[in-house]
C-alpha cells in the first residue's frame, strides 16, 4: 500500500487509507507480529484520511510486546505526545542527488 496522493478520487484515497488502517488494527488486535513499520503514515493523518486520536488510543491500548514504527513528516503534536521516541532526519547526500533513479521496492 501507498501513501503517496495519487491521480484519483479523494474518496478513493480516504477509504484505501482506513481500509489500511483497519487491517493494521486487526493485526494489532490479533497480535500478528511483533514489529510495525508504517511507512509515511504520517500523510494520511495530516490529510485527516486517518484519526489521529483513533490512532493514538489504538496505539495506547495495543496487547503485548508489539513495537510500532510511524514515519513521515510533521507528525501531529498528538502523535509526538504519544509517541516514545520522536526524530527529525536532514537528508545529507542522496542517490537522486546526482541522477541516480528510484529503485522499485525502496523508493516506491
Amino acid at each position: 500500500m501507498s501513501w503517496i496522493q495519487r491521480p484519483g478520487h479523494e474518496e478513493d484515497h480516504t477509504a484505501d487509507a482506513r481500509e489500511g488502517w483497519a487491517q493494521v488494527k486487526r493485526d494489532l488486535a490479533a497480535e500478528a507480529y511483533r514489529f510495525y513499520v508504517l511507512d509515511e503514515f504520517t500523510y494520511p493523518m495530516t490529510w485527516g484520511w486517518v484519526d489521529v486520536d483513533d490512532v493514538v488510543a489504538t496505539l495506547a491500548r495495543r496487547p503485548g510486546q508489539q513495537h510500532v514504527v510511524i514515519t513521515g513528516r510533521n507528525a501531529g503534536p498528538r502523535l509526538i505526545e504519544a509517541a516514545d521516541l520522536v526524530v527529525e532526519m536532514t537528508k545529507v547526500k542522496h542517490p537522486m542527488d546526482v541522477g541516480q533513479k528510484g529503485q522499485g521496492g525502496i523508493e516506491w
